[in-house]
């Protein structure tokens, strides 16, 4: 537990600017070697800090993973101690299991070694000879030797295991983290609120190169010419979690509109870096012109790695993007998801990394202006619809988070959890969810500023913004006046800019959706008063449940009449109201005249439907946005169909096919069918109507009439005109046919005939557009278009008729209907035909996986996991690896399956990609073994004390990680204690939400804390290290691909599945269109004995071979970290029984330097020093 502090010390802790007794002005980081072999780097830093205080005795600084051999101040020996709570959150308990006491603990660690209140894990005792020139108020240059060895987070290499040099392997190494993370890595000012000018050296091999934040002005050989250093200069003043590297074997290409750009990539996917990078410039040039100021740095760099941590990392003059991103001009779907990421990351090297955040409360100020950008730019490029589609499908995220989560308050003024089970006063433990859905309503909140003070007034604001940070820049530093605060973002002066640009107060917007959290949630319906020919409207909010705040204010009600479309502004003052809007129009009887639309299009429409007394055609509540809401409206179907076949708003469009589900008539069936058919309709609105008719049609299955539902329009659309049932060759230059031609196999698939199975017609159809599928003449790549058949064909799966049966034999030849056996022979061979073929990021194995999937959950074939663990080992493609996962996670929710459990957790502690990691625990907690409320036989003891000891101490290198295990911890088991855990040592089942417990447990700590220091204090022995470099160990191969194969069973028709582990020779070389790097740990074999279509063949049974155990799988007990040794549950209750009247001394997580060749471990517990070779 850390120190209190008093009120007045912790208002003043919260300006990071007076925080700190000194102020940074400028830092060198040196990497002096780099070592792939052992991953290792050993360096030194060099800080220049102005003292603020004529008392300043100790420098903390952060500092994690890393070992220290030799810190001086003004080139005498300096003594520091070194102190990380975070190592162990709850340090010495052994008792509590609940997340309010870990997140309590947790906040506290966090805070204890947060740079923005002074603090941090490095503490500096300044020199009794540096005394004379802290008075006199001279500069310090505090210079740190460190290194770092495996690192567990911060720093990712990437080395292929196969034979050649590092740079003929592609090995490389770049940087990353969340905010605040660049500690991992070297010695720092870990604060966003704190700038300086850098010079940044890295001396790497020759056939390296280095990639960093700033102008590359040298680049100098050795003498030997085996190794170059790279010298860059960062005169911008940047904090330094704004400062990444990315050092590897890259090849280089200048933009040749823009040359102040440069792109690197690993070797040979120069061909995709030119087609991916060819839109960057256009992006420069949109922002520049938007914002009337030009790029501000003098250089732009976009490196494209492998295994990221993030799809795209944006760091100053430097973007980290994920190789994955890269695609050849044959790629549709990956390129407007691409462009996305690049122009985001480009739109925070404006608001984010140039203009950074005063505090981590003023995030939502730069991620809010940025994703307004890329709004702005998506209008631009991808046009209207898109955009209001994007900001709609933003907005119903936000909308189901809030409603069934958590409340996201952008700019908290509480300094408790506000209720949550973490706390959001730091990055590190903001939940990862929380955090994105915090950026989306960031963008949201900023698009209702533009709306209340206009889009031009906006921009002015934005450029008044840059333009005050440019001239900030180039002043120099100055201790006494604080010139480069211009740089810092806050809210404060976010809104005192727009008050003097507009001259406008949106306080209340902020106090409504800035400060507070909830969205708002509008319930009502209408009835129209022939006499007075006006609507009278009821609305209701929701206010009390969940997530829902109530609304006071104007409300836009827009009403399409016969004589066209009119707005009404409502006042919204109680959680009922009621409203008379008078209609402008009257009713016509037997008048034929064409209707004026909200775009000023006039149509002819068939009014037979609505009532002959009303002149209404349809009603909509709020249709620009201007609240962050859901609303639930009633109105007649006929409205409905009206406003879908004729709003031109692709919104209310959305809403309509929504609410038609809720109305299968024929008349929902041809509205419906229409959309399908119009072809100015936005294509995303087609896609979606064609999942709605297929919803409709199974509602209307016992009145259909003709053939299934769609059917007849694919064949006209995309068949031939003499053989309606076979298709055309792929002509893919109509994307708005693509998506759909995606989109409707699919959706066939999902009907159904009035036994619950789909149609023979439906399923023989997707057969035969697998089977006669052409893409000779086809300039673009239909893996997608394929990928989406396979999924139609798992759509067709319905429930097996033994599927009570659980016994293996019962799924023979005669149990297995001869479509399953036709869907499976096909699912196979394409799964085969990827080993030898494979397409772009192995998209048709995902669809592949997830189908023999859903063949397993219908009964059809046997529940067995060894077929995906073998596709979720390492050395398989990133997406497949994730797609095999979520089969697993599944498994072990339907299944409850142990084994399955502790393998995924498994990967969940060791697996070597962070990313990996990152998105299976998002999976376990999209998809959890079992919640609080469900009875489960793996909710035991042994599962909670492997989670928690992981939780407490297993992930103090990543907080992502950390965060995300906190998520799941609370899905699985809730806040409170976990039931299945034995009563605590003296029967008191102890809840920090109520008071008086809470105030039983400080004593408790209070009393036991007498003997023994605080977690959050860093006095520590003093003492001076040198370095003692020692060599470092190899790290362990990774263990070969699975292969999968059928064969025909001899003397059978029956075919057989199987995996094979090891053995395979993998392709020499992987298909064009996948930005993989090329190394046999990431490409799959090829079998060289597989049939090519074992079409004929009849399926009796999956079998599969077990897989091997993994070479770092372990037991539950056996895979906590090294050097936390904790004893069985059993053995804790007897100890703590027999010593239930003493008080326990508090476990010390302070690691001081007796000895002068003392260092740390990555633990920080005492070691002698050693250093890598570089």
């Amino acid at each position: 537990m850390t120190k209190t502090t008093s009120k007045k010390d912790k208002d003043k802790g919260q300006d990071p600017l007076l925080a700190r007794p000194y102020k940074l002005s400028h830092q060198t980081l040196c990497i002096t070697g780099v070592n792939f072999k052992h991953r290792a780097i050993i360096g030194y830093v060099e800080l220049t800090i102005i003292p603020q205080k004529s008392s300043l005795s100790r420098v903390k600084l952060n500092s994690k993973q890393c070992r220290i051999y030799r810190v001086t101040v003004n080139g005498a020996e300096a003594a520091f101690d070194y102190s990380d709570p975070t190592l162990e959150v709850c340090q010495g308990d052994t008792r509590q299991r609940n997340l309010d006491y870990f997140s309590a603990c947790h906040v506290s660690a966090v805070g204890s070694v947060d740079s923005d209140m002074g603090n941090g894990e490095l503490n500096i005792h300044v020199p009794h000879e540096v005394s004379s020139a802290i008075s006199e108020g001279r500069s310090l240059q505090v210079s740190i030797e460190f290194s770092l060895e495996k690192p567990k987070g911060g720093l990712q290499f990437v080395v292929p295991d196969m034979e050649g040099t590092m740079a003929e392997r592609g090995a490389h190494v770049f940087s990353y983290g969340l905010e605040n993370s660049s500690r991992l890595w070297f010695p720092c000012v870990d604060s966003y609120s704190e700038l300086c000018t850098w010079k940044l050296e890295f001396t790497v091999d020759a056939a390296m190169t280095a990639v960093s934040c700033g102008d590359l002005i040298d680049t100098v050989l050795t003498a030997d010419s085996k190794k170059k250093t790279f010298h860059y200069v960062l005169s911008i003043p940047t904090s330094a979690p704004n400062i990444a590297v990315a050092i590897g074997p890259f090849e280089i290409l200048v933009d040749p509109h823009m040359h102040e750009v440069t792109y690197f990539c690993l070797p040979h996917l120069m061909a995709l870096l030119r087609h991916t990078a060819d839109s960057i410039h256009r992006i420069l040039e949109v922002y520049e012109e938007l914002l009337s100021w030009r790029y501000p740095y003098s250089c732009y760099k976009a490196v494209f790695v492998d295994q990221s941590y993030v799809n795209a990392g944006s760091y100053a003059s430097l973007t980290i993007f994920n190789t994955n991103m890269l695609h050849t001009p044959r790629i549709i779907d990956q390129t407007p998801y691409t462009r996305r990421v690049i122009a985001y990351a480009i739109a925070q090297q404006f608001f984010g990394c140039y203009i950074c955040m005063h505090s981590w409360a003023d995030v939502w100020v730069g991620k809010g202006i940025a994703g307004y950008l890329l709004g702005q730019y998506i209008k631009k490029f991808f046009g209207k619809n898109e955009y209001r589609y994007w900001i709609h499908s933003e907005q119903l995220k936000l909308v189901q988070y809030e409603t069934e989560k958590e409340l996201v308050v952008l700019h908290s003024k509480e300094t408790s959890g506000g209720g949550r089970y973490f706390h959001t006063r730091h990055p590190h433990t903001t939940s990862w969810v929380h955090s994105k859905m915090a950026a989306k309503k960031s963008h949201l909140v900023t698009r209702l500023v533009e709306q209340k003070i206009g889009f031009e007034s906006l921009l002015q604001v934005f450029n008044k913004l840059l333009s005050l940070a440019t001239s900030a820049a180039s002043q120099k530093f100055s201790p006494t006046n604080s010139c480069w605060s211009n740089m810092l973002l806050s809210s404060a002066s976010f809104v005192k800019l727009i008050a003097t640009v507009s001259g406008k107060d949106i306080h209340l917007l902020l106090d409504q959706w800035v400060y507070m959290g909830g969205v708002v949630h509008f319930n009502g319906g209408f009835v129209f008063n022939r006499k007075r020919n006006l609507v009278e409207l009821e609305l209701n909010q929701k206010v009390g449940e969940h997530g829902i705040q109530k609304y006071v204010g104007p409300l836009t009600v827009t009403i399409q009449e016969l004589d066209g479309s009119f707005n009404h502004s409502v006042q919204i003052e109680d959680n009922t109201t009621r409203h008379e809007l008078v209609c402008h129009s009257k009713s016509r009887r037997n008048k034929k005249k064409k209707i004026p639309l909200v775009n000023g299009e006039e149509v002819d429409m068939d009014l037979s439907a609505m009532d002959a007394d009303s002149p209404v055609l349809w009603i909509r509540i709020d249709p620009q946005l201007t609240l962050v809401r859901k609303v639930e409206w009633q109105q007649p179907d006929f409205m409905w169909q009206y406003q879908l076949r004729y709003e031109r708003d692709i919104i209310a469009q959305h809403d309509a096919i929504e609410a038609l589900e809720q109305f299968p008539t024929p008349a929902s069936r041809l509205a419906l069918t229409d959309i399908l058919e119009n072809e100015s309709c936005f294509y995303r609105v087609r896609m979606e109507a064609a999942f709605c008719l297929s919803k409709v049609a199974n509602a209307m299955v016992s009145s259909w009439m003709g053939p299934p539902a769609m059917m007849s329009m694919f064949k006209r659309m995309f068949c031939t005109q003499m053989y309606t049932n076979l298709i055309k060759c792929n002509n893919f230059s109509n994307l708005q046919g693509y998506f759909l031609q995606k989109t409707m196999p699919v959706a066939m698939g999902k009907v159904r005939d009035v036994h619950g199975r789909c149609p023979k017609d439906v399923l023989q159809f997707i057969l035969q557009l697998i089977k006669y599928n052409d893409n000779s003449k086809n300039k673009f790549s239909d893996n997608y278009y394929r990928a989406s058949l396979i999924d139609a064909l798992a759509a067709t799966v319905t429930p097996s008729v033994t599927m009570l049966d659980t016994s293996t034999e019962s799924r023979t030849e005669q149990a297995l209907l001869p479509e399953t056996k036709a869907v499976l022979e096909d699912v196979v061979r394409h799964l085969n035909l990827e080993k030898l073929l494979p397409c772009y990021q192995f998209t048709i194995t995902v669809s592949c996986l997830k189908a023999l999937r859903t063949l397993q959950k219908n009964g059809h074939l046997p529940s067995n996991a060894a077929l995906f663990k073998s596709y979720a080992e390492p050395g398989q493609y990133v997406d497949v690896r994730l797609v095999a996962m979520e089969i697993l996670t599944d498994f072990v929710h339907v299944d409850q399956d142990e084994e399955v459990l502790g393998w995924l957790l498994d990967f969940v502690e060791n697996d070597p990609v962070p990313y990996v990691r990152h998105k299976l625990l998002q999976l376990l907690q999209a998809n959890p073994p079992f919640t609080p409320k469900e009875e489960s036989k793996l909710n035991k003891e042994s599962v909670v004390e492997r989670l928690w000891t992981t939780l407490n101490t297993g992930l103090s290198y990543d907080a992502r990680l950390r965060c995300d295990l906190v998520d799941l911890y609370y899905t699985m088991f809730g806040r409170a204690r976990p039931s299945c855990l034995p009563p605590p040592e003296f029967g008191l089942v102890v809840n920090l939400k109520e008071k008086k417990a809470a105030a039983v447990l400080q004593e408790d700590d209070k009393t036991s804390n007498k003997t023994g220091n605080t977690a959050g204090e860093s006095h520590g022995t003093k003492r001076k290290a040198e370095p003692d470099p020692r060599p470092l160990t190899p790290t362990l191969p990774t263990p070969s691909d699975p292969t999968l194969e059928v064969e025909p069973q001899e003397g059978s028709n029956k075919m057989r599945i199987k995996i094979k582990l090891g053995g395979g020779k993998p392709p020499e070389e992987e298909s064009a269109g996948s930005p993989k790097v090329q190394d046999k740990q990431q490409q799959p074999p090829s079998d060289q004995g597989l049939p090519q279509e074992p079409a004929a063949a009849k399926v009796s049974d999956m079998s599969v071979a077990a897989s091997k155990p993994r070479p770092d799988q372990k037991k539950s007990s056996s895979s906590r970290p090294p050097g936390h040794v904790h004893p069985p549950s059993s053995q804790r209750h007897s100890e703590h029984s027999s010593h239930s009247h003493k008080k326990k001394k508090k476990h010390k997580h302070k690691h001081k330097h007796k000895s002068k060749h003392g260092s740390h471990d990555d633990r920080g517990h005492s070691k002698p020093a050693r250093s890598p070779r570089p």
